[in-house]
């Protein structure tokens, strides 16, 4: 296993100097995976001390014995707190945090409706963006081994990116005037698909391409999502190269005119 430590502090968009706090808190997982990547940028907007435990999963580490009483369906990410808590599945474990945590609730909201607002979004990104789309998009390359996207996926891909023009219609971020957890959990999601699988059309969806752009000035964006999300891409490149390049082609020349930030 690989360990590494938090040490960049940032609060929000806002960074200033400021004193980590002292807890004791494990994050296993991968960097590349979206969920381990949403956990990794609530523990740094929380300014929370925190060690990263890279697990080598085709070597089966999240399947030795330790692994399996800590976490029996073995999945990732899996937080560690205080030797004594153990919590699986991305929208649990940011909720968590900023729960326990947490010095005031702006980005999990207390109010019953406007917390609703973000659940909805969380069930939004597991239900939709992560399961229904990428996962299946990951099984077509990895598992069965396709040589191009399946275009019925691509489809739902377009239709999942209108919806979230949508939520973004009224306000800055996905579930209104402020940075929350969903913000962190879909941009997980949405920057891979955007860099893998389909970039976001700045024409057809311009809040969304806003909000990404908005997501990426975040102090703590690129080392805690932007390298995950971007060492994804590279392996779905390989396997893809010629679509991958097509798909591209006009997403590059708007990086360059300075319409996307990827």
């Amino acid at each position: 296993m690989c360990l590494q430590s938090s040490s960049v502090c940032a609060s929000n968009l806002n960074p200033k100097p400021c004193q980590l706090q002292m807890v004791n808190l494990i994050l296993y997982g991968t960097e590349s995976s979206p969920p381990v990547r949403a956990v990794l940028l609530t523990l740094r907007s929380l300014k929370l001390e925190h060690q990263f435990r890279q697990l080598d999963m085709q070597a089966g580490e999240h399947l030795e014995p330790e692994m399996l009483r800590k976490n029996p369906q073995h999945t990732v990410p899996m937080l560690e707190d205080e030797g004594e808590v153990y919590i699986w599945d991305s929208h649990a474990i940011i909720g968590y945090l900023v729960n326990k945590y947490a010095q005031s609730d702006e980005l999990y909201p207390r109010d019953p409706f406007q917390r609703a607002v973000v659940d909805q979004r969380l069930h939004f990104e597991t239900g939709v963006l992560f399961h229904g789309i990428f996962k299946q998009l990951q099984k077509a390359l990895f598992k069965e081994n396709a040589t191009e996207v399946p275009k019925d996926r691509l489809a739902e891909l377009q239709d999942a990116y209108g919806l979230l023009e949508q939520f973004l219609d009224q306000n800055p971020y996905v579930a209104g005037s402020q940075l929350t957890i969903a913000d962190f959990s879909i941009v997980s999601t949405m920057s891979t698909l955007h860099l893998s699988y389909c970039p976001v059309d700045g024409a057809k969806y311009p809040k969304l391409s806003a909000w990404l752009a908005r997501l990426s000035t975040l102090p703590f964006y690129e080392e805690d999502n932007l390298r995950g999300a971007r060492i994804l891409a590279e392996r779905i490149r390989a396997k893809l190269p010629k679509q991958f390049d097509k798909l591209w082609q006009k997403a590059f020349e708007d990086i360059r005119s300075g319409a996307i930030i990827n």
